[in-house]
Parts: C-alpha cells; structure tokens; sequence
C-alpha cells in the first residue's frame, strides 16, 4: 500500500523537462496528455453517439455540419491558451517563480478579454456562417439542430478558455497528470448529463450541448481550486497583478499567432464542410445526409487517430520552451529528432487501427444508429479515411515540429504554417471537385470527385510541411538562437 501511494503521488509531481534521458521524459510527461487528448475525444464521441442514436438523421446532421464552425472560436482559445504557456514554460526552465505568477496573472486577464470577445463574435456570425456551410433555414431540420448546439456552445465559450488555460498552464509547469483527473472527471459527467438531459429531460441537440458547457465549467472551477492548493507558489500576490505592457505583449506574441493557426485551419474544414453538403443536395433541394453524417463520422474516428499525435506535439510545447529557459539548446535538437521518430511510430499504430475499425464501416455504427448506415455513407466516409491515413506521416512531421517551434519563440512561422494549410485546402475544395464533376458539385457527381476534396487534407499537410522545414532546419537541428534573446 504504501507503495501504491508512492507510485500515485509520483504520478502527479511533476516533471523537469530539463532532466533525464530526453525520449523517456518525454514520454512520462506525454502519456497524461496523450490520455487527456483521448479523454476529450471521449468527450466529443459520447455526445455524438448519445445523439446519433436517439435522434433524428436531420438532427444528426446538423451537430456533424457544426463541428467546423465551433473549432473557429474553441480552437483558437485552445492555440492562444497554449500559446501564452509557452512564455510561463521559460519562466519555469529558468527557476522564476516570481515569472510564472506574473505570467499567470496576465493570462487570466486576457482569457477573460478574449472569453467577452470571443462571444459576442461567435454568436454574432452564427447564421452567416452556417450559410457558408450551406445550411440555411431552408434546410428544415437540419438548420434548427444546428444553430441551436452551435449558439449554446459559443455561449460556453468561456468555460472552455479557461479550461484550457489553467490545463495549459499546469502543463506548463511540467504536471500533465492533474488535468488528466479533472478531464476524467469532465468525461463522466458529460456522459452522464448527456443522458439525463437527452433521454430523461428529452431536451435533443439542446440538451448534448448544455451537457457539454455544463460539464467544462465544473471541471473548469474544480480544477482552479485544485492548482491553488496544490501549488502554494501560485497564489498571487498584490504585486502580481502589477502588469506591465510588456507582460501583455510577450504573452500575446505567443498566444496569438497559435490561436490565429488553429482557427484558420477550422476556417478550411468549413470551405471543406461546404462541399461536403453539395454532395447530398440536387438541384438546390438536401436530397440525402449520407455524405454529410459518413464525412462527419469518418472525421470523429480520424481525429479520435490523430489525438496520440497531437498529446506528443503538445508536450514538446513545454518540453522546447523549458530548455530554452534553461539554455540547454543542444537537448532542444536531440529531443526533436527523438520525438519524430516516436511520432512516426504512432502514426503507423494509428493506420493500423483506422483500417482495422474502418471493416464493413463498422466505426459508423458508433456514431449512427443501423437505419443511418447505408452503403453511400460507408462510401463517403470510408473514402475520406483511407485518403488520409495513406499520407498521416506528414501529419505526424506537423504535430511535433509546429510545437518544437512554437516552444523556441517562432510563433510567425506557426501562423504561416497554418496560413499554408488553409490556401491549399481551399484551393483543393473549391477548384478540384467541380473539375473533375464537370460543373457544380452535387448527388449526381462522380466517385472521382469525392476523392477529390478526400486530398484536401494530405495536400494542405505537405504545405505546412513546407513551411515548418525553415525551421526546423535552420533553427532546431543547426541550434541557431540568437535571434531568441528578449522574445520570450
């Protein structure tokens, strides 16, 4: 028993990333993210399974059409909260506990400017962007779903800032464990307000999105209280809110070109969205919801593929920005090229398990009832996934390197990543489809121009790519930091 305790209470101390053999430190940090990461995919599947059994085909599809549009707003609270850790994580490499109070005080600062912008931006663009995505009160049912998970999700915008703030920030500070339990804990009660408000209360789309709010925002506060007590260091002090422009320009430096990333490329999956509903649509009139319910499973199950990737990159965020406080810049290139390589091993897991769950499009069943699987949305969705589990090592290359550089103060090249993805996205979405179709997009069209919107993700991966090299080049693998000196 006493050491159980041991190992528990190890579990969640946390962890010098400026120590230790790199690729093991880096994977005891990771392992929590990597789990929180599947956690919060448990998190988006419950309430997508929850809703694809019980209600109707319509309602479905308006939940599955919204999921691009919500990532615009929840997506670039996610990159500036991220973003602005990575100025607490140099705090931390370089031993300043006075730093990382300062920091935490300027982030809640921002986060509750960003929560109040955030907002009122998202609910006042809700209608005009789903007309971008083809889905208008013309649409019936599928209009109705739709604005309604959408408007109460941007109204829990708040709750998701600062979850991902205070996650963010513990990361920071090498303990990836404690918002782990709380993710845990978010997950049940998710599930559990999903039945109760679903299947007791009858409350439809309304009530998996009020689940959803409810459940961040208790996490949210449980997690806030634990942080404080947990780490006396953290409780500010009156001279901690003395926040200077500078404070606020460094974190936003951070911050913001990641937050911009992640949203721009939300902005892509809606072009990508948009051509996804002309599929079901002829003559102006929503004929069907195959493509849009079998594009918006296979999208749940490949991001479901994608969150071991995605928990490493995160790690190497606190990971670069940790060595980098401490100076320790020959650890930044060896734990880089480790990562990769750990990362390319993932990928390959990851493609394994997609063809395997992809069999007689068994993972649709998941997300729909029987009576929505039908041979056309197994087609839809199985295209999709095949297509981009055939090129997921240059995803991988992504994951890892955009936060390798983001971590070393390169946020410009970030943004210009994320700005590359987008114009190749788009640029696939818009032109390749009606011209192999021959025209406009719609039922009609053929199976060659579902492949080819399916490679609009592959292509806008190698663009990104492309990008991220620059540094990764120069700047990593070469150990040129001069340039960093005052930055973060």
């Amino acid at each position: 028993m006493n050491q159980s305790s041991f190992s528990l209470r190890s579990f969640f101390q946390p962890v010098d990333l400026t120590q230790g053999t790199c690729w093991k430190t880096l994977l005891v940090f990771a392992f929590p993210i990597i789990v929180s990461y599947l956690l919060q995919q448990v998190y988006s599947i419950s309430d997508a399974a929850i809703v694809g059994q019980t209600l109707t085909a319509s309602e479905v599809a308006g939940v599955n059409d919204t999921t691009s549009l919500a990532m615009i707003f929840l997506q670039f609270a996610f990159g500036a909260s991220a973003g602005f850790c990575t100025v607490t994580s140099c705090f931390v490499g370089a031993r300043d506990s006075a730093g990382v109070r300062r920091s935490m005080a300027t982030q809640i600062v921002l986060s509750a400017a960003l929560t109040a912008v955030l907002t009122a931006l998202a609910l006042a663009l809700l209608d005009p962007m789903l007309a971008w995505i083809n889905v208008t009160p013309a649409s019936g049912e599928v209009y109705r779903a739709a604005y309604t998970y959408c408007a109460i999700l941007f109204g829990g915008i708040g709750a998701q800032l600062f979850y991902n703030f205070i996650c963010s920030f513990l990361r920071s500070m090498g303990d990836s464990a404690t918002p782990l339990a709380f993710l845990l804990f978010s997950t049940i009660l998710n599930v559990g307000l999903d039945l109760l408000f679903i299947l007791s209360f009858h409350w439809g789309v309304a009530g998996a999105a009020i689940a959803t709010v409810a459940a961040q925002l208790i996490s949210t506060l449980g997690c806030f209280l634990y942080a404080f007590l947990k780490y006396p260091e953290l409780r500010l002090h009156r001279e901690d809110w003395h926040i200077t422009k500078r404070d606020v320009t460094r974190h936003l430096i951070q911050g913001i070109p990641l937050g911009l990333q992640f949203s721009v490329l939300a902005i892509g999956i809606i072009v990508m969205q948009s051509v996804i509903v002309q599929f079901d649509t002829l003559g102006g009139e929503m004929v069907s919801n195959a493509a849009q319910n079998g594009f918006g499973a296979a999208n749940k199950l490949n991001n479901l593929l994608m969150t071991p990737l995605n928990g490493l990159g995160a790690a190497m965020t606190s990971f670069t920005a940790q060595n980098l406080g401490a100076g320790d810049h020959a650890r930044i290139r060896k734990g880089t090229v480790q990562a990769l390589i750990i990362v390319w091993t993932m990928c390959l897991i990851s493609i394994a398990a997609g063809l395997l769950l992809s069999r007689g499009g068994g993972y649709l069943y998941i997300f729909l009832s029987p009576d929505k699987v039908t041979a056309e949305t197994v087609r839809y969705g199985n295209t999709y996934l095949y297509v981009d589990l055939s090129l997921y090592l240059f995803l991988g290359f992504i994951f890892v390197v955009r936060n390798c550089v983001q971590g070393i103060g390169k946020p410009q090249f970030v943004l210009g990543a994320g700005a590359a993805e987008l114009v190749a996205r788009v640029s696939v979405c818009l032109l390749l489809p009606p011209l192999i179709a021959g025209g406009a997009v719609n039922s009609d069209a053929p199976r060659a121009a579902v492949y080819a919107l399916c490679f609009a993700d592959p292509f806008a991966w190698m663009a990104a790519d492309a990008v991220l090299l620059v540094p990764f080049l120069h700047n990593i693998m070469k150990m040129d930091y001069r340039y960093l000196k005052g930055t973060v």
